[in-house]
């Protein structure tokens, strides 16, 4: 098996997401253990929907704890100096081929992925810039009018 990809995340991003592992490994997952010991307690466990419920519930909590600690384990932290280049945590304002103007934050946590097609094309590219954007409903192209980090 390959060897994940490092992900690129800024000081803030990765804050973020250990933040959410802290919170998830503290206070959710002894909610969970607590839901679970409640739910025995209301008898029979092969008939018990409470107990089958929060036991699901605590599955979904320690596979995203497992998540998070790979995505951490693997994650590089980059630091930009500049708004010269689009980089990971560059808020990016762009215009479409109709002029139509939108602000996209390029991160790998709740922004456009560096990854995806606009955030691919946007990576490196300066004011003024124009970026051809190879999606997958079609290509279009992107001026690039202002960038600033957050």
């Amino acid at each position: 098996m390959s060897e994940p990809r490092a992900e690129h995340l800024t000081a803030d991003q990765r804050a973020a997401l250990e933040a959410e592992l802290a919170e998830l490994e503290g206070p959710r997952r002894k909610a969970a253990i607590q839901a679970i010991k409640t739910a025995r307690e209301f008898g029979d466990l092969s008939e018990n929907f409470e107990y089958h419920a929060a036991k699901n519930e605590q599955g979904l909590l320690e596979a995203r704890i497992r998540a998070l600690r790979e995505r951490l384990h693997h994650a590089v932290t980059v630091e930009h100096d500049t708004d010269e280049h689009v980089g990971v945590g560059s808020t990016v304002t762009i215009a479409d081929e109709d002029g139509d103007e939108m602000d996209v934050e390029i991160s790998a946590v709740g922004g456009v992925s560096p990854d995806s097609p606009l955030g691919a094309a946007l990576m490196s590219a300066a004011v003024g810039d124009v970026v051809d954007v190879q999606a997958p409903s079609g290509s279009w192209k992107a001026r690039v009018l202002a960038i600033r980090r957050a």
